[in-house]
């Protein structure tokens, strides 16, 4: 009985490693997790004083998992901050690249296309506007859901 039981033991340990290369390969994928991505948000959300972007800089609302860049005085523009890889949230922006922690991908913070892969789609637009002082953002945030605003009260 010993005889065949030992083929059974490696025939079952062949299938669990095979197994688990199998669940590897997909978690590494380059398709596009876009579908496991939280949803963005559909009211306004207010991320705080838009003095806290100035002009040719970009800040992470890692929380809100949001990326607003002020490229020219009262002008915004903001993507999601969650890698279209494998659905990771920015860690840091560093030099106008926003980082994946996970698998490294890099992307441009104020056109949020891909620099560096293994992501291969860009990060969605949100819309945001400045008003009051304050940035809003949102998929609800006023009668132009455009992912850029301009002045004060757009």
């Amino acid at each position: 009985m010993s005889g065949q039981s030992a083929p059974r033991r490696t025939v079952l340990k062949g299938a669990v490693l095979a197994g688990a290369a199998g669940l590897g390969v997909a978690a590494c994928s380059t398709e596009s997790k876009l579908g496991h991505a939280k949803p963005l948000p559909s009211t306004p959300v207010n991320l705080g004083t838009a003095d806290a972007v100035p002009v040719g800089s970009a800040k992470l609302y890692r929380e809100q998992r949001i990326i607003v860049s002020c490229p020219a005085e009262g002008k915004y523009t903001a993507f999601s901050a969650q890698c279209t890889h494998a659905g990771c949230v920015l860690d840091k922006i560093v030099e106008g690249e926003g980082n994946c922690p996970c698998h490294g991908s890099r992307f441009d913070v104020t056109t949020g296309e891909v620099l560096q892969g293994p992501a291969t789609v860009p990060l969605p637009a949100i819309p945001v506007r400045a008003e009051g002082g304050e940035l809003i953002t949102g998929t609800g945030t006023g009668k132009d859901a455009g992912a850029a605003s301009e002045g004060p009260n757009a």
